[in-house]
C-alpha cells in the first residue's frame, strides 16, 4: 500500500480516472487463454481481475467464426485444465458445443470478467514497482475510464486479437461484396456467386468447402506453398499420431513420415496448384508459426473442379480479378481469408519480453513469464494445448509467492496479537 501512496504522489493522472486496487493479477483477455489461467489462480487460491473488451466470454468464438467449424483437433487436446470435455461430446466437438464447455467452464470456476472494458495502455512503474493499466470501460453511450493497479499483468489476448487486412491493387474499386473471414458466417448468403477466397490456411480451406456446398463458385487464392495433411491417418488423428511420434524419433524424420503418410492418403497435389513448402510441416510450425492445413474434404472438391485454385492477384477491377499469370475471372464477392494478429505492442508500453510482432521473444517452452510480474499465456503457437500448459505455470508461480505472502502475514499477525496479549 505504501508503493500505492508514492505512486498517486507522482502522478496527477491518477485523480483523472477511477483507479482500482486489484489484490492480484489483471488478465488482459477472457479467451479461452484468460479463462484457463483464472481457473488455475482459483485453484491456488489467488484472486484476480479479468477484463475483456468483448461483451462475453471468448468474443472471437462466438462472435468472428463461421456456422460449419468445428475443432480441427481432437477434443482431449483441446480441453483446459480441471475440466474434461463432457463425454458425450464427439471428438471434433462444433463451435456451440465448444461456446457451451466454455461458459460452464467459467461458471465452474466462478469467473465473472469485467466486459466491454477495453485497455488502452499498461505500464509497469518502476518507482511503486506495480502495474498501471488503463482501460475504458463502454455501457450504452457512456464512457467510463478506469486504472487497475497490480503486482501482475496476464497477457491473454492471444495470436488473434486483429484481422489482418492485406493490400490489394484495386481493392477500392471493386463493385461487389468484400468481408473477412471474421464476418463470414455461412455460404448461404453466396448461392450462385463466384467467390474469391483471398488464403489457402485451414480458414480459407474451410470456407471454400463451405461455399461450394451452399452452390457457390469458390476461387481460392494459393500465393505460398502450403502443407495440406489429412485429419486422420489409418483411424488416427493426425495430430495425435505426430505426437507420438515425436516421443521416440527427431523431428526431422516424423516430419518426412507425415508427408509419405499424407501422399499415401491424399495423393499428388501439386498438380492442382498446392504446392508443398520445402521444410517439413512441423518444423515450419515450430519456427514459423505456419499450421499446416488439416483437410476435411476440401480436396476432393478441388479435384472435382468445383474449387479452383488460382495464383496471386495482381488487380483487382469493378467486376472482375486480373491474376499473376495474366489470367482475368469474374468475381462476384470476396472474402479475406488472410488471418490475424496479436495487438500487444498496440497497448503494452514494454519492449524487453514481448517483440514488436506481438509474441514473446522467448519461443516455447519459455515464452510465459517476463520480468518484473508480466506473464503471457496463449501465444505458443501450439494451440489450446500449449495455452492451457502456461496457464499452470503461470498460476503456481504466483501462487508460490502468494502462498508465501500470505503465511507471514499471518505469522507476523499472530505474534503481535500474542503480544498485546500479554501487555495486558
Amino acid at each position: 500500500m505504501e508503493n500505492l501512496f508514492r505512486l498517486v504522489d507522482n502522478d496527477q493522472d491518477f485523480f483523472s480516472r477511477r483507479c482500482i486496487w486489484v489484490n492480484g493479477p489483471v488478465i488482459v483477455g477472457a479467451g479461452p487463454s484468460g479463462l484457463a489461467t483464472a481457473a488455475c489462480l482459483r485453484e491456488q487460491g489467488v484472486p484476480f481481475m479479468v477484463l475483456e473488451r468483448a461483451d462475453c466470454i471468448a468474443s472471437l468464438w462466438q462472435r468472428r467464426t463461421y456456422d460449419r467449424l468445428k475443432l480441427h483437433l481432437p477434443k482431449q487436446f483441446c480441453q483446459l485444465p480441471n475440466l474434461p470435455f463432457p463425454l458425450d461430446f464427439p471428438e471434433y466437438p462444433s463451435k456451440k458445443q465448444f461456446i457451451d464447455y466454455l461458459e460452464s467452464y467459467a461458471r465452474k470456476f466462478d469467473i465473472n470478467p469485467k466486459f466491454n472494458e477495453c485497455v488502452q495502455s499498461a505500464r509497469y512503474d518502476e518507482t511503486s514497482g506495480l502495474w498501471r493499466v488503463k482501460t475504458v470501460a463502454t455501457c450504452g453511450s457512456n464512457r467510463t475510464e478506469f486504472e487497475y493497479i497490480c503486482r501482475w499483468l496476464v497477457v491473454a489476448t492471444g495470436e488473434n486479437a486483429e484481422c489482418v487486412m492485406p493490400e490489394i491493387d484495386g481493392l477500392g474499386e471493386f463493385k461487389g461484396e468484400i468481408i473477412h473471414a471474421a464476418d463470414y458466417k455461412s455460404g448461404e448468403n453466396f448461392r450462385g456467386k463466384k467467390v474469391l477466397v483471398v488464403g489457402c490456411g485451414n480458414s480459407g480451406m474451410e470456407l471454400s468447402l463451405d461455399l461450394c456446398n451452399h452452390d457457390a463458385s469458390p476461387s481460392m487464392v494459393c500465393r505460398s506453398s502450403v502443407h495440406v495433411l489429412p485429419r486422420e491417418i489409418f483411424g488416427k488423428s493426425t495430430f495425435e499420431l505426430a505426437c507420438l511420434m515425436m516421443q521416440w524419433l527427431p523431428l526431422w524424420l516424423v516430419d518426412k513420415l507425415l508427408l509419405i503418410f499424407a501422399w499415401f492418403v491424399l495423393g499428388n497435389n501439386e498438380k492442382y496448384g498446392l504446392k508443398r513448402p520445402s521444410q517439413g510441416p512441423l518444423h515450419l510450425k515450430n519456427t514459423q508459426g505456419k499450421t499446416p492445413v488439416l483437410d476435411i474434404g476440401t480436396l476432393e472438391k478441388i479435384r472435382s473442379g468445383d474449387i479452383k485454385v488460382v495464383p496471386g492477384i495482381k488487380r483487382l477491377s469493378y467486376d472482375s480479378v486480373e491474376l499473376e499469370n495474366g489470367e482475368t475471372h469474374d468475381v462476384d464477392a470476396v472474402v479475406l481469408a488472410t488471418g490475424y494478429r496479436s495487438n500487444v505492442p498496440s497497448w503494452l508500453q514494454e519492449g524487453e519480453f514481448f517483440s514488436k510482432n506481438g509474441f514473446p521473444k522467448s519461443p516455447f517452452p519459455n515464452g510465459w513469464k517476463g520480468n518484473s510480474g508480466l506473464y503471457a499465456v496463449g501465444f505458443t503457437r501450439r494451440g489450446l494445448s500449449g495455452a492451457s500448459s502456461d496457464a499452470k505455470k503461470i498460476a503456481q508461480d504466483i501462487g508460490e509467492v502468494w502462498k508465501q505472502e500470505t503465511k507471514q502475514k499471518k505469522q507476523r499477525t499472530t505474534a503481535c496479537h500474542r503480544r498485546c496479549i500479554s501487555q495486558f
